[in-house]
């Protein structure tokens, strides 16, 4: 029987789910530089977006204790629904599972905070109760301490959850650079959220290609060498 772990990631058989990026619990965080997290589950919406997967965006306590989802998320998918929990484990909720049903598709790529207490709870329950596929998106998602990210991570992939990052999952759906229709919009999130990487695309394009510059500027002065100061 085909493992369906060897199964790579495609627009058509996976969807997402975005759990508790808040700000209350991006400040237990610890694994993770924020900034560097905020940008990797903002690049991952942004993934999700260009090839149209379904995505499910689930909250945990945001008027009591854990605040609103970040608005970088929310401008992504602005029409979707905020699934409130009161449950640490999403797979508490009926409404998260009836959410994942809906898209059909057993292929789950998981971010959320914090790995060791929401994502795990989540990938284990699902796994067992639901016969989802797990894909814990590790650098879109933040422990406590390096070490509750770690062991985590660890006790996940021991139960057959696939470790992946925001941009193995961004190149997987696209796959191919012939694919022209989401090309663009590819790397457009490349050169936003994937530092030198991105940085080296807009070396190549400007530098190498002669593609203008992705923004506009004011007039470029030339080197004016300034005058020598005559000593008294």
């Amino acid at each position: 029987m085909s493992d369906p772990r060897l199964e790579v990631l495609t627009p058509l058989n996976s969807q997402l789910i975005i759990i508790d990026h808040q700000p209350q619990m991006a400040f237990g965080v610890q694994s993770i530089d924020r900034q560097v997290l905020k940008n990797n589950v903002v690049a991952l919406a942004k993934s999700a977006k260009i090839f149209d997967i379904p995505v499910t965006i689930t909250t945990v306590e945001t008027e009591s204790f854990s605040g609103h989802t970040y608005p970088e998320i929310l401008s992504v998918f602005p029409e979707a629904p905020l699934l409130e929990r009161t449950s640490m484990n999403s797979w508490d909720d009926q409404k998260v599972r009836d959410s994942l049903a809906k898209a059909g598709r057993k292929k789950v790529v998981v971010a959320g905070l914090w790995t060791e207490v929401c994502n795990n709870t989540f990938a284990l329950c699902a796994m067992l109760e639901g016969g989802y596929e797990i894909y814990m998106v590790a650098d879109a998602s933040g422990g406590t301490s390096l070490a509750a990210h770690d062991w985590s991570m660890q006790r996940m992939v021991q139960a057959g959850v696939v470790p992946v990052t925001w941009q193995q999952v961004l190149l997987e759906w696209q796959r191919d650079w012939a694919r022209r229709d989401t090309y663009d919009a590819v790397m457009e999130v490349v050169r936003e959220h994937s530092g030198a990487y991105g940085m080296g695309v807009d070396y190549a394009y400007t530098m190498v290609h002669g593609a203008p510059e992705r923004t506009g500027h004011g007039p470029v002065l030339a080197p004016v060498p300034a005058t020598p100061v005559a000593a008294e």
